[in-house]
């Protein structure tokens, strides 16, 4: 009766590595296949003035220029000023222009182009120069969110 036990036993074990054997064969011996990484639906690019970045294989989109109107730090001002950004996003051949700004008016920080949308995020450095510094090198931090 132990032999029997003993050899059924051995014929199942026998029949789990075959098993194992096959399941290897089949995934080529490695780990299994990882799912595909589905697109980004949005990301977050810091640029300064003439800077391109690639934001989809066919859209790219630059900061064309920043202007600085804002009251310099140590200068006596009638009006606080704003800082804007001018952005050119060239999609499949079309481009389009288009500027944002935090506080200009009839400007907004955010905007729809060509099927993305554009957020501003962030400016370095956040405060304006000295009155008599040289103007800085600007980078700002804007979110594309793609559909």
């Amino acid at each position: 009766m132990q032999l029997r036990i003993i050899s059924l036993l051995a014929c199942f074990a026998g029949f789990g590595i075959v098993g194992a054997c096959s399941v290897v064969a089949q995934n080529g011996g490695g780990s299994p296949t990882p799912a595909p990484t589905p697109p980004r639906k949005s990301a977050t690019y810091t640029l300064t003035a003439g800077q391109t970045v690639a934001l989809t294989p066919a859209a790219t989109l630059k900061l064309e220029r920043i202007n600085d109107s804002r009251c310099k730090t140590g200068a006596v001002c009638v009006w606080e000023g704003y800082i804007s950004y001018s952005f050119v996003l060239t999609s499949n051949g079309n481009s389009s222009n288009f500027v944002l700004s935090e506080k200009m008016p009839n400007a907004s920080n955010s905007a729809t182009q060509q099927g993305l949308r554009f957020t501003l995020q962030g400016l370095d450095p956040p405060d304006p120069p000295a009155l008599n510094a040289p103007a800085p090198t600007y980078r700002v931090s804007l979110r594309v969110e793609i559909p």
